[in-house]
């Protein structure tokens, strides 16, 4: 089965099933709004089977968060950040690794992304002062001292059940593709079309690989 945007790709002809997004198409190299779409796509189906993982809220609780989202203010140590590093656990992992990719492809910023439980076994390295640990979804017992030890600064604004009534995890990467959008125009870049990339990459055979 594949996810689309655009009914005329040739992954139509390609697979046996189809599942077509057009309303969610962009005209921007960097998508954001396709990738949120599917992974809402794919979350209401689990939920509609009673398959959500322990601790996921309802999409309808996550599609009010992004409206917070959209709306709220952007860290702004985040928007001076000279690094930033995404952590997520279990399926914030993606989210993860989505918005670390974002922040590259449009503000060209040094990005990375690791599984929360194994950021302190090497990756935390890289973290210091004027660098960002953001976490989605649960921070593991000791992260916040960790980063904080080395001098990093933490965003963790998706702890499900913490008092500051925290994002959904989805919600806060809305916030990250907005960080995104703003490094890139603060950067001087546009954030729709950055260097070095298109919009898909067509493979034309067996000499191209």
């Amino acid at each position: 089965t594949a996810l689309t945007a655009d009914p005329h790709t040739p992954v139509v002809e390609l697979a046996a099933h189809i599942v077509v997004l057009d309303y969610a198409d962009e005209e921007s190299v960097v998508q954001t709004r396709f990738a949120t779409t599917a992974l809402a796509l794919l979350r209401a189906h689990l939920e509609a089977d009673g398959a959500l993982p322990p601790g996921v809220r309802l999409l309808a609780d996550a599609a009010h968060d992004a409206e917070h989202a959209l709306a709220a203010p952007l860290p702004a140590a985040a928007l001076a950040a000279g690094q930033l590093t995404f952590l997520g656990t279990g399926w914030t992992y993606g989210l993860a690794q989505e918005a670390a990719l974002k922040l590259r492809e449009a503000a060209q910023s040094w990005t990375e992304a690791y599984p929360a439980m194994e950021y302190r076994h090497g990756p935390i390295s890289i973290t210091g002062p004027g660098r960002i640990a953001w976490a989605f979804g649960p921070l593991p017992t000791g992260l916040a001292a960790d980063v904080s030890a080395v001098g990093g600064t933490l965003v963790a604004d998706s702890q499900v059940g913490s008092e500051s009534a925290a994002l959904d995890p989805m919600a806060d990467l809305v916030r990250a593709q907005r960080l995104a959008v703003a490094r890139a125009e603060a950067a001087g870049h546009d954030p729709d079309r950055p260097r070095n990339l298109t919009r898909s990459v067509i493979l034309g055979g067996p000499a191209s690989a």
